[in-house]
């Protein structure tokens, strides 16, 4: 039989310290021994090489062999019973008896072993812990413990003795790992280590994340010698599986070897034996505690539960404790938040009535305050220079545009954060506009930080090169730190979000009052214009129509009746009379017409526009016989229009194209429709992701200069002699507007003596 250990022997350095395999070291602490079967069997796979020291067994007569010839099948058939009950109970783990010892037998999984861990008990008797009184004395010390600091104070020294160690601290991490010392209990000849800190090299990350998953930690002497674990040198297992991996994962095992790191660490600190119990808070490593003795000692088992005990009520309270002392500082702040939205909704013009209040510093706990409004800066408190206060504000404008930031360290954010941080290393910021913000300011706090060694030389360099290294002193290392302010707490940058929105809001409402104003002054003076439209309209309408018809009538019973009496310069006088009163009712009626396409009843109906078409050639085909026009269109679609006013734009449209013609040409008129996308039409009103209906009206007439496109759509643009071409020059203006009430839009190309293309966009909805 070939035997093999498993002994992980790769070289901790700095390369690969942080991610040094702590959890398969191979080995194991020498006070108890390890077997490990396979799972569903109980045929020993691994075993510690300790075992002829405990049961008189050498490895080779335990690998291999099941439980049953280790122990007795009494034994063997309760263990396995113990093992398939579905659920293991660490707080009652199983008992083996060998030669009249008892050996205490903590069981878990590792991937397909079954991992079992015996110590024998220190005394030989199973001593329960009297979770009654234990229980009963901390419900004790959380009635008498008003603050989270004062209860860790108390768990310490009842851990302590609970547990006999010569000192037990309580170890709180920051947001960095950085731990410290928050509560401790010791011998009185020990130097305390309260308040001291840690750097987060003294606990990596992958020995952090073991602490998440297994709670509990001993080491029993730190000068112990690893027991390697053994197992069978072949290639399959005793049921011809290969075996794929023969590492250990020791990951949940509290007799796991210990990195040789950390136990140098512990020798340069003197420390003989430690015990450590995690604090978890929010599925995160919120602290330790960490029990040191100057000697060693192998803590028994239900002492180890009673003190794990001790960490899980701590744990129950972090929360409790937390919010407690949370909710005592935000019910200040709210009184100081109450009393500044008061003042806000109660002033006009808070910002310069009221801003200096000091409530608006009691509601963040700050030390100073600035808003820039309306390019005007307005302070409360102490802050730096106006100079320094509003390049800091146009920086965190650009940086963070309509969005808040809060720091209690400048320094990383800002460039010349140093020249400012005597009142503003720490600063709460929100945007209230492009250009207006404002800023609660902190001032700065020197600390001095007591470390417990030099944290800088965690990394050292030996014979073998550089290492993350155990520091050699744990003397006091002050280190003064600076730029930084007290942290901000929740509820302080809550308050302070609070009152943020509610002065946005109360800026943004001044801003619409401000502009209401101005639209009701604009709004009365549209009324009092439309108003005067309308009589103008109605004056267009009756008072100038109707004698505009009597002049016409007139004019015709002169020319009719006197005929004969009348000389040539009077009939052509009172002609020209007759032709400019027909002229001025003409331009008239397309006046009302323009204005009554901008404010009539819009009613859209699902129209087929070809029937429209129809209609508009049937409507002008005297002046289409007159002139032999040839008219020739593609089939329209039906859309939703307000039909009289597109028959009114076909009329103008057509009626164009037929007017002005070239002498001795013979009106040519296509109607052309094709589908564009937004995205191609060349005009400022496309809009993107819309399809377009495009109608366009191609004529061979005179066609006018590129100058003119645009000028054409507006009122009274007439580019020919009336004489030559008869007209008022509002027809196309019509058109535009008919488009416009259609959400869509016309214009036209065209070359002089090359004809012209209008084009009419109808958008697809």
């Amino acid at each position: 039989m070939n035997i093999k250990d498993i002994v992980n022997r790769d070289i901790v350095n700095l390369t690969n310290c942080e991610s040094e395999p702590i959890h398969i070291p191979g080995s194991i602490q020498p006070h108890g021994f390890l077997l490990a079967v396979k799972a569903g069997t109980s045929r020993v796979e691994y075993c510690s090489q300790n075992t002829t020291t405990y049961i008189g067994l050498t490895p080779e007569k335990v690998l291999g062999k099941s439980l049953g010839e280790i122990f007795s099948e009494e034994d063997s058939r309760a263990f396995d019973l113990y093992a398939n009950s579905g659920t293991i109970d660490s707080a009652h783990p199983f008992v083996f008896t060998l030669h009249d010892i008892s050996y205490n037998t903590t069981v878990h999984t590792s991937g397909d072993n079954l991992i079992l861990e015996l110590e024998p008990f220190p005394d030989g008797t199973i001593n329960l812990p009297n979770l009654y009184n234990q229980t009963r004395k901390f419900v004790s010390i959380m009635e008498k413990s008003a603050y989270l600091t004062e209860l860790c104070q108390e768990m310490a020294t009842e851990t302590r003795s609970i547990t006999g160690y010569d000192r037990v601290m309580i170890y709180k991490f920051d947001e960095d790992y950085n731990g410290e010392v928050i509560a401790e209990s010791r011998r009185e000849d020990l130097v305390s280590f309260a308040g001291q800190k840690y750097p987060h090299t003294d606990i990596p990350v992958q020995a952090r994340e073991l602490y998440i998953k297994n709670p509990l930690r001993m080491i029993a002497d730190i000068n112990y010698v690893p027991v390697p674990l053994l197992t069978l040198d072949d290639s399959t297992t005793g049921d011809g599986a290969e075996k794929s991996n023969q590492s250990l994962d020791l990951g949940m095992s509290i007799l796991r070897s210990v990195s040789p790191i950390h136990i140098e660490y512990l020798r340069n600190m003197g420390v003989g034996a430690t015990l450590t119990i995690s604090l978890l808070h929010n599925q995160k490593l919120w602290g330790l505690i960490a029990c040191h003795h100057y000697s060693p000692l192998v803590l028994p088992y239900y002492s180890r539960l009673s003190a794990l005990l001790q960490g899980n009520f701590l744990t129950s309270q972090i929360s409790v404790r937390e919010v407690a002392e949370e909710f005592d500082v935000s019910q200040q702040l709210d009184k100081a938040l109450v009393a500044s939205l008061t003042s806000l909704h109660e002033r006009e013009n808070f910002v310069e009535q009221s801003f200096q209040s000091k409530s608006l510093l009691d509601l963040a706990n700050a030390t100073g305050a600035v808003v820039l409004h309306d390019g005007i800066l307005y302070k409360n408190g102490l802050v730096p220079e106006d100079e320094d206060i509003l390049e800091l504000l146009h920086f965190l404008g650009e940086r963070y545009p309509a969005k808040s930031f809060h720091t209690r360290s400048l320094l990383n954010v800002y460039p010349k954060a140093e020249s400012v941080a005597k009142y503003a290393s720490g600063v709460i910021y929100h945007s209230l506009s492009n250009t207006d913000g404002i800023m609660w300011l902190r001032r700065e706090q020197v600390d001095t930080i007591s470390w417990a060694g030099n944290p800088d030389k965690a990394v050292l360099q030996n014979e073998d090169g550089f290492r993350l290294s155990p520091r050699k002193s744990f003397e006091l290392w002050m280190e003064v730190v600076k730029n930084k302010s007290i942290p901000w707490r929740k509820s302080e940058i809550n308050a302070a979000t609070s009152f943020s929105y509610a002065l946005q809001k109360h800026m943004n409402f001044q801003l619409i009052q401000k502009q209401e104003d101005k639209n009701r002054i604009l709004n009365e003076e549209l009324r009092t214009a439309n108003k005067e439209l309308a009589n103008i309209n109605w004056i267009s309408t009756h008072d100038l129509k109707e004698p505009l018809r009597k002049i016409q009538i007139f004019a015709s019973k002169v020319l009719d009746r006197e005929d004969p009496d009348l000389s040539v310069q009077v009939k052509d006088s009172v002609e020209r009379m007759r032709f400019a009163a027909e002229k001025m009712q003409l331009l008239i009626e397309d006046i009302l017409a323009y204005s009554k396409a901008g404010n009539m009843d819009k009613v859209f109906e699902k129209t087929d526009l070809n029937e429209i078409l129809a209609e508009a050639l049937e409507e002008l085909q005297d002046v289409i016989a007159e002139k032999n026009a040839v008219i020739v269109s593609d089939k329209l679609p039906e859309l939703d229009v307000i039909s009289f006013q597109i028959r009114q734009l076909f009329i103008n449209l057509l009626n164009n194209a037929i007017k002005f013609t070239k002498p001795g040409v013979e009106p040519s008129i296509q109607v052309k429709v094709d589908m564009l996308a937004g995205e191609q039409i060349d005009h400022e009103k496309a809009l993107r992701n819309t399809e377009y209906y495009r109608i366009a009206f191609q004529d061979n007439g005179i066609g006018f200069e590129e100058e003119y496109k645009n000028r054409i759509f507006d009122v009274f643009q007439r580019l020919h002699p009336a004489h030559k071409y008869p007209g008022t020059g509002i027809g196309l203006a019509i058109c535009k507007k008919i488009m416009e009430n259609h959400q869509g839009f016309i214009f036209a190309d065209s070359e002089p003596g090359e004809g012209s293309v209008f084009q009419i966009y109808f958008p697809v909805i």
